[in-house]
């Protein structure tokens, strides 16, 4: 028998498209592959070496032993020259059919504030048990082909959706959602099938949960790298999924990011009203850790529409939760919103009335955001970005400019290692406050590079 490809490997790649081998990787059963290959003529020896695992750990595999591992299965599918997406490792065109919510603009021909509406509508229905806006969903909430699940599913399944989660969403936050997107679409793709096994209640319960905050972080990366309407989809879905899961504070969370995906639109209208329904579920959920979060997100919100009355006011509301809070307690979600995480906001908020309502507030706004910079870790390098860009529109306003031109450049130092799109458009009122100071040459300089960094008009 023939084993060799044309390229030299051992391995045909016909094999990967015989139905039984394709069911295989679609299960990631790695011993049910395994074994296939081993009636391919493709040796125990020829499989390590391909693998890079020792001819011990290949023989445990093919005894049973499940690969449960990411990397672990990304380096297999790699060494043998499986097509990443039969085994959801990666969001090609034979994975996207299987993905829910995997396309970024199912409708373009629909503007965006009638997409943010129909949201609304959604997330009121969701939240609040009837469809307060008029809900319709259709034309941001895809119908994904159904896919083979397990047969059966345990906690030790769902453990590792969690696991997953984990692990891409701290790569998220210190690298930009384009650092791992794809990963977290995969992993969807492995996830969503389980929903199709039979499983015990208690299991089924939190795999919606599970499966709700996965969707939440597709969201937020979708939303980091510039896919709005695939942002807008996972969160849609991550919201159904908390719902049926009884999560009324992951319900919040969603919530909260999706009502920061409009804060980013500048629709502070829009946001505010996500904002205010996700308000209605961390107080349903008891946290006053998660009602102090959006509650800082309603004051950004007031703040952009230049009503520093009630941004203030709801500012002052957020630190009393916090000062409340029972971190332990906290659903896990929002305890990554600590005393560096207030200190952003409040920064960020007074950022916000400086350029909105008056100048006066950069004053205040300079020592909350010096106290977030120094504060945040090299795990926190996207926060980081946002504060120093922060800064230095604070210094350019109060006329600080050489100061300001020299954290501008720090922002865009940081900004450059970060796989995020949002960061460069988080950038642009910098830019347009150094246009401003053209005459000073360290100012001009910024702006050339800011608009270089974002692919922004500078002026001439």
């Amino acid at each position: 028998m023939n084993t060799m490809s044309s390229q030299g490997s051992p391995i045909p790649t016909e094999v990967w498209d015989h139905q039984e081998m394709r069911d295989a990787l679609a299960r990631r059963e790695i011993s049910s592959v395994y074994r296939l290959l081993r009636r391919h003529g493709v040796s125990q020896r020829q499989i390590a070496a391909l693998t890079g695992q020792s001819q011990s750990e290949v023989s445990e595999i093919l005894k049973g032993r499940q690969v449960m591992a990411y990397d672990v299965l990304t380096r297999i599918a790699i060494g043998l020259g499986v097509p990443r997406g039969y085994m959801g490792l990666a969001y090609d065109e034979t994975t996207a059919v299987r993905v829910a919510a995997a396309a970024d603009s199912p409708h373009p021909e629909e503007e965006e504030s009638v997409k943010r509406r129909k949201f609304l509508a959604h997330a009121a229905a969701v939240t609040v048990g009837a469809a307060v806006f008029g809900a319709d969903s259709g034309s941001w909430v895809s119908h994904p082909t159904q896919t083979p699940a397990p047969g059966r599913i345990g906690m030790t399944d769902v453990r590792q959706v969690e696991a997953a989660t984990r692990a891409l969403r701290a790569l998220d936050y210190q690298y930009g959602g384009g650092s791992c997107r794809d990963a977290v679409v995969a992993q969807l793709s492995w996830g969503q099938q389980m929903l199709g096994a039979s499983s015990t209640d208690i299991v089924r319960q939190r795999l919606f949960v599970a499966l709700a905050d996965l969707h939440n972080l597709a969201g937020w990366t979708s939303f980091d790298t510039g896919l709005m309407d695939s942002a807008r989809n996972h969160f849609g879905q991550a919201l159904d999924l908390a719902k049926q899961g009884e999560n009324e504070a992951l319900m919040a969370n969603i919530l909260y990011r999706m009502g920061r995906v409009y804060l980013h639109q500048n629709a502070p209208d829009d946001a505010l009203k996500v904002f205010q329904l996700g308000q209605l579920a961390a107080q349903n959920s008891g946290s006053e850790l998660a009602v102090g979060i959006l509650c800082a997100n309603e004051a950004w919100a007031y703040a952009k529409m230049g009503s520093d009355e009630q941004a203030l006011k709801l500012l002052g509301r957020a630190r009393d939760e916090f000062s409340r809070a029972d971190v332990v307690e906290a659903p896990a979600w929002a305890r990554f919103f600590n005393e560096i995480d207030l200190s952003s906001m409040i920064g960020t908020v007074h950022t916000e009335l400086a350029q909105s309502v008056d100048v006066k507030y950069a004053r205040t706004a300079i020592p909350y955001l010096s106290k977030a910079i120094n504060s945040f870790g090299d795990d926190m390098a996207r926060s980081r970005s946002f504060n120093l860009t922060s800064m230095s529109i604070n210094h350019l306003i109060q006329g600080d400019v050489d100061h300001g031109a020299k954290v501008g450049g720090q922002a865009v130092d940081l900004s450059e290692g970060l796989k995020s799109v949002r960061t460069k458009q988080r950038m642009e009122p910098l830019r347009q406050e150094a246009e401003k100071r053209r005459n000073n040459p360290e100012a001009r300089e910024l702006a050339e590079r800011v608009a270089r960094f974002t692919g922004a008009d500078s002026a001439a």
